[in-house]
């Protein structure tokens, strides 16, 4: 299975950062790369606040895979805020 090399956590961040800077989302950037490399950081609560509200799939995602994983897999990216 193809993994990134980017934590999740950070390319979550990175989207929400985007979504706010980039004109291809709700910011006025036509070229944001370079603002959102400066941003995303900002935005780690954020992620982690997203990833909390998902630790626990709903139905259709249940049907959908192993929901055990996906609790563990959730559980992992939320165990390295503590640290």
């Amino acid at each position: 299975m193809p993994t990134s090399a980017t934590p999740a956590i950070e390319r979550i961040a990175r989207v929400l950062a985007g979504r706010q800077i980039s004109l291809n989302g709700e910011g006025s950037d036509p070229h944001a790369a370079s603002a959102v490399d400066a941003a995303w950081q900002d935005h780690v609560d954020d992620a982690y606040a997203i990833l909390h509200t998902l630790r626990e799939p709903d139905a259709r995602m249940a049907q959908a895979g192993d929901v055990a994983v996906w609790r563990n897999m959730i559980g992992a990216i939320l165990e390295r805020r503590a640290d």
